[in-house]
């Protein structure tokens, strides 16, 4: 049997009065086109309804079928066994008594009284239990858990059901009484109550929050989530989505009237949009961002939403951008503005807002530019603002503009290019304020020429009876900027570059426009790689490299150490993946003068299959080292999500046939060697029973240089029906910190088909 559609999961509603009805039994009797009594292995099919008995009386005229014994009804792959029925098949409508149910999507089902059929969609079960347990063979079989309840409505079209008068029992005893509960049949959205969170904070004490998720529309959703906080008050927080044809965005806000800790009201509004402008502009786009919060206090109290979920950073970001780009010409209009949260223990020097920033590139798009060419312009024009930590107007403010032109001449052949180019910045500042000493403009305009060049020579070779293509790539890099002074500049958007085998062949050694170093130099480096012979995918990469400065580097930032004449550091670096289990990469940077190394980064990455991984990395950078100048720091991080038993062992291998009873070990710690303790420290243990997963999470948080924030999570998760959580969500937390974490239950398997036990 293979995929086909004529095999329909379901039945367009013009065609179902139209379905012949197929009868079988072991014996007939009754009148032809009126009734007719069946015994005997009966069976009843019609489209995707199937009713099988041990007898059964069926009336044509109403389209009635009375069944008793063994009563078995398939409708869509949903099941439902029973003593008694009594239907009218297309309509279905009718009664079923001591009756059991399964559904194909979620294999939700449970035992009652009675099921009454209201129609195709909608049923009702009276005296009703229901779980997502799986049933064995034993006589003694109970499930772990199960919702009983008076009365169970079940919606098809809305794939939800709602129970009244329940109770939730775990393990046979009560949990939770569920007066009336919504809960799903499917994957699909549903409006109505989330689970409720408690927990218990260090600092904001005894917590509850209770979301209700709103299904708008399908491209529309909100969620509102009041959260009671015993020491502190009610915070009110709701969350808006919206995806449209044009634009789609979300809208954050929360507020909490009088925090009692802080004795003052606290708020915070996130709202992100991305617009195609397209149908009004060709090629024009719209992205803002509006982030706001109440106080200085608000990153260490609270968790503040971003595009990867939840952080704690101090930099609050708010822009809008409108940008457009159409052969090879990019024109970029932004405003942009941050908040400074300011800790007095650390405090930081707030950056400066663009209001606003205008910029042109321009690369042409020919593949055969003339000459062989290769050139591209860029003009930027920004006026920058910002204040002290004291709140004072900036004695940097002003304006900035600046242009770059750089032409390259590529020179490529299958053993080795080279590149010349030329490039010349200018640069031009305005200030507000004239400062005594500084004039109240400034002009700069400086060249750079470089030469990039190397080698790549490949031979077969054989690791350990495997065939490879090794590599062997010498590189020559020259650059030479003259010196122009810059001392007198403001630092608006620069900073150093990163010391690495990447920045290492560029030609200046910083980021930004505001600072352009007086480089004259040469770079030299090899790589060797192992390319897999039969797919060319690199499972090893061996690099050294280092520069030789030919003159003593006079610009600087004014709080780094400037480059003088000779050899740089040597960085040395390798990785690592012979297979899709092992994955390694290091970096070394040696100082020859002190004859020690003075950073290294080192990683390590072990999956052998799911839920299965370790990482392990270390970072050490020496104080004052030659190249940064900021305190020095030695740190291990270690983040796993291991199986602890045969059983967990069985689910990483087979996710879909594993037993009960998995245990696993889920952690990530971060501890620094330089001031012997662990900064940041999450670890948990998750038990999977097929229908239940238990999380218990301890996790520790450095919120600042001299406070932690230290919570308890526990969560019981109720597989396809809910999720009762204690001390905030476990799985977000887990998802968060801990690297390569998957879900129990992020398999995603395919949707279920009627066709699988349709008989």
């Amino acid at each position: 049997l293979k995929a086909s559609p004529r095999l329909q999961e379901t039945l367009p509603p013009e065609t179902r009065g139209q379905l012949p009805t197929y009868v079988q039994a072991d014996h007939f009797e009754g009148q032809t086109d009126i009734r007719a009594r069946l015994k005997g292995h009966v069976q009843l099919r019609r489209g995707d309804t199937v009713i099988r008995a041990d007898e059964a009386q069926y009336t044509l005229a109403d389209d009635t079928v009375t069944a008793q014994g063994n009563v078995h009804i398939n409708r869509g792959g949903n099941i439902y066994q029973g003593a008694q029925l009594k239907l009218q098949v297309d309509a279905f409508q009718g009664d079923f008594t001591e009756a059991s149910y399964q559904f194909l999507d979620t294999q939700g089902h449970g035992d009652a009284q009675r099921v009454e059929f209201l129609s195709r969609e909608r049923s009702t079960i009276h005296q009703a239990t229901y779980t997502t347990c799986q049933r064995d063979d034993s006589d003694s079989w109970a499930p772990d858990w199960v919702l009983q309840a008076q009365r169970i409505e079940l919606d098809r079209a809305t794939d939800t059901g709602v129970a009244h008068g329940g109770v939730l029992k775990f393990k046979g005893i009560p949990l939770l009484p569920v007066p009336r509960v919504s809960f799903p049949l499917s994957d699909k959205r549903k409006s109505g109550l989330l689970p409720p969170t408690i927990g218990i904070d260090s600092v904001s004490g005894f917590e509850i929050s209770q979301p209700y998720y709103w299904n708008i529309a399908p491209n529309r959703d909100a969620t509102l989530t009041p959260t009671l906080m015993s020491k502190r008050g009610v915070n009110l927080g709701a969350e808006f989505r919206y995806l449209e044809r044009d634009f789609s965005g979300d809208l954050t806000l929360n507020h909490m009237a009088n925090d009692r800790l802080r004795e003052r009201d606290r708020w915070s509004v996130a709202w992100r949009n991305q617009a195609d402008l397209s149908p009004l502009v060709a090629g024009l786009n719209a992205d803002w961002k509006i982030h706001r919060v109440s106080d200085n206090d608000y990153w260490r109290d609270f968790s503040l939403p971003s595009r990867d979920g939840l952080t704690n950073e101090r930099l609050i970001e708010s822009y809008g951008t409108l940008s457009w780009g159409r052969d090879g010409h990019n024109l970029l209009a932004r405003a942009q503005k941050w908040q400074t949260l300011q800790d007095v223990d650390s405090p930081i020097a707030p950056p400066f807002d663009r209001l606003p920033q205008l910029q042109w590139r321009y690369s042409p798009q020919a593949l055969h530019a003339p000459l062989g060419l290769d050139w591209s312009l860029e003009a930027d024009t920004t006026r920058y603002r910002a204040r002290t930590i004291d709140e004072r107007q900036h004695i940097d403010n002003g304006q900035r503009s600046y242009f770059a032109a750089q032409v390259a001449r590529p020179f490529l052949r299958p053993g080795g290019f080279v590149t010349p180019k030329l490039k010349m910045q200018a640069a031009n500042y305005r200030f507000d304020n004239a400062q005594p000493g500084r004039a109240s403009s400034r002009s700069l305009m400086v060249p750079t020429v470089s030469v990039d060049s190397g080698l790549i020579f490949e031979r077969p070779t054989q690791v350990r009876g495997r065939n490879y293509v090794q590599t062997l790539e010498p590189r020559a890099f020259y650059t030479y900027t003259p010196y122009r002074d810059q001392s007198m500049l403001p630092l608006y958007d620069t900073a150093l570059s990163d010391f690495n085998l990447s920045s290492i062949y560029s030609e200046n050694s910083y980021t930004g426009h505001d600072r352009i170093a007086d480089n004259h130099m040469v770079t030299v480096g090899l790589t060797t790689r192992y390319l897999r012979a039969d797919t060319g995918a690199e499972v090893a990469r061996f690099g050294v490299a280092q520069r030789l400065r030919l003159a003593d580097q006079r610009t600087t930032l004014g709080y780094d150490t400037a480059g003088r004449k000779g050899w740089s550091d040597i960085l040395v670096g390798a990785g690592l993946k012979w297979n899709h289990r092992w994955a390694t990469d290091a970096t070394v940077q040696y100082n020859r003068d002190i004859e020690r190394t003075t950073r290294s980064a080192m990683t390590a990455r072990y999956s052998p299959g799911p839920f299965k991984v370790i990482s392990a990395a270390y970072r050490y950078q020496r104080e004052n080292s030659a190249q940064i100048a900021n305190q020095g720091s030695e740190q291990i991080d270690l983040g796993w999500q291991w199986p602890l038993n045969a059983a967990a062992q069985a689910f990483s291998t087979n996710p879909s046939a594993a037993p009960k009873g998995r245990w696993f070990s889920v952690g990530r710690l971060n501890y620094s060697l330089h001031d012997k303790k662990l900064v940041d420290t999450v670890v948990g243990f998750e038990y999977d029973s097929c229908c239940w997963i238990g999380r218990v999470v301890i996790e520790r948080l450095q919120s600042s240089l001299t406070q932690a924030n230290t919570r308890l999570l526990f969560q019981l998760e109720f597989v396809g029906f809910s999720r009762l959580s204690l001390g905030a969500d476990p799985l977000s937390s887990l998802q968060e910190h801990v690297p390569g974490y998957q879900s129990l239950r992020s398999q995603n398997p395919a949707a279920p088909s009627r066709f699988s036990n349709y008989d």
